[in-house]
């Protein structure tokens, strides 16, 4: 008897998996161990996925915290999540050759909180304390910035200019619970500036309108993703908080067959840092426990992509095509 009930079915989410600030991402780390050779430090994990993240470290980046354990002169690619003006001054000192992965959605925070501070304004932030985002994006500022995790945290916000006040949000939030918080700023400070366009990303807002599809038409829902990435885990909440149970697994190995014990359909998504060598993983899994069906939910088509930095956007780029196809 099979674990998953006969007649089984995989309900694929989409959109899924990776997103262009991601995508460009990696690109930016591969491109640079082809231009420069290894090894090609990292600040922080490029994104959120140990498979990528070893992949990586397999063909030579090097993955540090502390910008002292770089070598002078060595080639430094800042993460996708950005990073505090402190970092960025603390690169240039030291002289390294540096490549800035931030996702150009967290740069457009960036550039916001910058302007809006010369015009004497400041801050709340809503995210999750902590997470490499909210570091580089309240690093921006020495002050006048400040975080709220939750609605009970807006009451103690110590604005100081009320009327002076804006509101910026971490692009991979729950698109659901930062409006929850918002409203409560508002209700505390009427005045305040919101964004012309919210913070949280079109890759974020689709995969959570994607599980608000598909988790009612499902027994379960897989979610891959690493443990550190804050886009998988809102998907697995979200599900979850839609009546779905729901698990999210690292890789297909993660996954236990009593989950899906009398749960003949069981709907599947990944984050926006998840590879789809990962899904497709874990869709053998689900067939070798009893799956018979694949069905693709319809969902938003992704076209955006972003541009590469200057020095590392040479499509031409032979030996770089070469070691993308593996030969």
């Amino acid at each position: 008897m099979s674990d998953i009930q006969a007649q089984g079915e995989i309900l694929l989410a989409e959109p899924r998996g990776f997103c262009a600030g991601v995508d460009r991402a990696i690109e930016i780390v591969e491109r640079a161990l082809v231009k420069f050779g290894r090894p090609i430090y990292v600040r922080h994990e490029i994104v959120h996925n140990t498979y990528v993240v070893n992949d990586l470290k397999s063909k030579g980046a090097i993955f540090i915290e502390e910008l002292s354990d770089v070598p002078p002169g060595a080639t430094l690619i800042f993460s996708a999540h950005g990073v505090s003006k402190a970092v960025q001054a603390e690169a240039a000192e030291r002289g390294f050759n540096v490549f800035d992965a931030t996702c150009p959605l967290v740069t457009k925070v960036h550039v916001e909180v910058a302007k809006l501070s010369k015009e004497g304004y400041e801050f709340i932030m809503i995210g999750h304390k902590g997470h490499p985002e909210v570091e580089g994006t309240m690093g921006q500022l020495h002050e006048g910035i400040f975080l709220v995790e939750d609605v009970a945290d807006v009451a103690h916000a110590p604005v100081t200019r009320p009327d002076r006040l804006a509101v910026v949000t971490q692009t991979t939030l729950s698109v659901d619970d930062a409006a929850e918080i918002l409203t409560a700023v508002k209700a505390r400070f009427p005045q305040v500036r919101e964004p012309k366009k919210q913070d949280i990303c079109y890759a974020t807002q689709n995969r959570q309108d994607a599980i608000k599809v598909l988790a009612p038409q499902v027994d379960v829902v897989i979610v891959v993703g690493s443990p550190t990435s804050s886009n998988s885990n809102r998907l697995r909440e979200l599900a979850e908080r839609l009546g779905t149970p729901s698990w999210m697994v690292d890789s297909a190995d993660d996954l236990k067959a009593e989950w899906f014990e009398g749960r003949p359909r069981v709907g599947l998504t990944a984050g926006a840092s998840a590879p789809d060598v990962l899904v497709q993983q874990v869709i053998e899994r689900l067939r070798a426990l009893g799956a018979v069906g694949i069905r693709r939910m319809p969902g938003v088509e992704e076209t955006i992509e972003f541009p590469l930095p200057m020095g590392l956007g040479d499509k031409s780029m032979a030996e770089f095509a070469a070691r993308r196809s593996g030969s």
